[in-house]
């Protein structure tokens, strides 16, 4: 019991953090889909959608966490708020593979990229996200081996999930996901050094034609890196928690529920808070369309600020005015 307060602040801090990261970023994200109406960026938009909504799931948490015992909640209604931050955090990981995907087509087949991912193809491959998503999340909700026997508040994952739905999902999906990233990740490496090898032959023919331009870095790297950054948080993140949890359902008499879930589960869930801010920092149209955000912001306090001051100055300027009026017409009676 004393040690839920600080968790529930912790958990307090990092579910504002998430929400309000991801909704800067959700809205930046917006706007250049308006300009610019690019595939790729509704899946940086998904992503974003579903790290808030894990942010707002989290939160729902921190009431009990926060009071003073711990509030009891009700079996069901904890399992339910636990199937949500499941599905949203599904949702969040099965994005970056999308997106992973995404690059990977984008490298591999650029001259039918657009053929294959246009509008239809997207929004299908979003929605079938967010139904397997959901499907993982309310999954235990209807197995009954993975829901625990007995129940004591106050919620948590493991209040109400049994460890072996860990298992199941590292086995059945975390880890071949993550075979698949380091297959996507080593193969556009390699395709991304073979475009660099041809810049530089194309470039080495111009110089010696006389036409030589300064070398530049091809946009494959760029592609490369963000989505090397992207597996790397999302592997740092979720694969303790993962592990941890194998390895309580394989020694049962170890007893790692506190570690799981007031450490290692946190450090999942704070994945969610790493991702809007790889793409506001690597990504240069997110970044420059959240700087431009900025000084819209600022230009607009500034407005307000000036129009403030010039209403509030406003009532002193008839006062000062009058005086030398009066004194005026004093003179000029005293001088008849």
């Amino acid at each position: 019991m004393e040690s839920s307060f600080p968790f529930g602040v912790t958990l307090a801090v990092l579910a504002s953090l998430i929400i309000a990261a991801n909704a800067l970023v959700a809205v930046a994200v917006l706007l250049l889909i308006h300009k610019n109406d690019g595939v790729g960026l509704c899946f940086t938009l998904n992503l974003a959608v579903a790290d808030t909504l894990l942010g707002v799931a989290i939160s729902g948490l921190v009431t009990d966490q926060l009071s003073s015992p711990p509030r009891p909640t009700q079996k069901t209604l904890c399992s339910l708020r636990m199937a949500f931050v499941t599905s949203s955090a599904a949702a969040s990981v099965l994005t970056v593979m999308l997106i992973a995907f995404d690059r990977y087509l984008a490298i591999k087949q650029p001259l039918r990229y657009f053929q294959i991912m246009n509008g239809l193809m997207a929004g299908s491959c979003i929605a079938g996200l967010w139904l397997v998503s959901y499907l993982i999340g309310f999954l235990p909700l209807g197995v009954p081996i993975f829901q625990q026997t007995t129940y004591q508040g106050p919620c948590s994952f493991f209040a109400v999930f049994h460890p072996r739905f860990v298992l199941t999902l590292s086995c059945v999906g975390f880890f071949p996901a993550l075979l698949l990233f380091v297959f996507f990740y080593c193969d556009m490496l390699k395709i991304a050094s073979m475009h660099s090898q041809q810049i530089r032959k194309m470039e080495q023919a111009g110089a010696m034609a006389g036409a030589y331009r300064p070398p530049r870095t091809p946009s494959d790297f760029k592609a490369v890196r963000t989505v090397a950054v992207l597996i790397g948080s999302f592997t740092l993140s979720w694969t303790p928690f993962l592990i941890t949890g194998i390895v309580q359902v394989a020694c049962q008499k170890c007893y790692l529920y506190l570690v799981l879930e007031q450490y290692l589960w946190l450090l999942g869930v704070g994945n969610s808070l790493l991702n809007p801010l790889i793409y506001a920092y690597w990504q240069k149209e997110v970044r420059q369309q959240l700087y431009q955000m900025a000084l819209g912001v600022k230009k607009g306090l500034t407005s307000f600020l000036l129009l403030l001051s010039a209403r509030d100055g406003g009532p002193e300027g008839p006062r000062e005015s009058s005086c030398p009026i009066t004194t005026i017409s004093h003179s000029q009676l005293h001088g008849e």
